[in-house]
């Protein structure tokens, strides 16, 4: 099982499998992902939901890290004032060391217990990340799960079969891959494919992108494809195209 977290991890930063022709980098992409995120519309109807956000804080991810952990509070910042999606954070690092938050709406809390966490060697832990979910929804409807990595250490039949309970259970997994490891590309795009999900990749230089990206997951938990549709945005447009096509990337 789990431990419930008193301290608490960040996200990082996005590009997709198929990038804006322009992409800036630096500050300019921060700025330009803090106006995205401001920027986002309410959430149409009474919409509500259930999402949690899992994130790798193994050594390797430490040089973005300070990075996600921005883009994450800022995003989650937006959300909040979009009404009623409740986010429950989940990490793993170290040896064995694997952490859930509580299901939170006030996000002001979970950005604090993001920002105190830092990167630690270890192994990857997704297969406590799936097992968690799985459990999780069947206490309580889970509407997304969104998993941010850059490694893939786990025996993949395992983690597919969780994956594929997932799908069967209505809950799909959107992961956002850093860097351009094969073996967690192809894990992780047949995640992706087996829980109804998407795959995206994501660096240092594509904030703008992951903020996309995030606000239309966030508005799927709490609207589903109708609220996609209804909002209609060109990543919405994206993710409808995932999440209908079954794609992956």
């Amino acid at each position: 099982m789990l431990k419930w977290m008193s301290d608490k991890k960040p996200p990082a930063p996005l590009e997709t499998d198929k990038p804006p022709a322009t992409q800036k980098s630096g500050a300019s992409e921060i700025d330009a992902f803090l106006r995205q995120a401001r920027a986002m519309a309410p959430l149409s109807g009474n919409g509500s939901g259930r999402l949690v956000l899992a994130l790798d804080a193994t050594m390797s991810r430490q040089p973005t890290w300070d990075l996600a952990c921005k883009l994450q509070a800022e995003m989650f910042d937006a959300v909040a004032k979009a009404g009623s999606l409740k986010v429950q954070l989940v990490y793993f690092r170290g040896f064995g060391e694997c952490r859930a938050s509580k299901f939170v709406s006030d996000t002001a809390a979970l950005k604090e217990l993001m920002v105190r966490i830092d990167c630690r060697g270890g192994n990857t832990q997704i297969g406590k990340v799936f097992s968690h979910a799985l459990a999780e929804t069947g206490r309580e409807k889970i509407n997304a799960l969104i998993y941010i990595g850059d490694a893939m250490e786990e025996p993949i039949d395992d983690l597919a079969e969780k994956a594929g309970n997932l799908g069967l259970r209505g809950v799909p997994v959107f992961l956002f891959q850093e860097g351009r490891d094969a073996i967690a590309e192809h894990a992780f795009k047949e995640f992706a494919r087996l829980s109804k999900g998407a795959w995206f990749r994501f660096d240092r230089n594509s904030a703008a992108a992951l903020a996309k990206l995030l606000s239309a997951v966030a508005v799927f938990a709490t609207g589903g494809l109708k609220a996609l549709e209804a909002r209609g945005r060109p990543e919405d447009h994206m993710m409808i195209e995932h999440l209908k096509g079954g794609r992956a990337g």
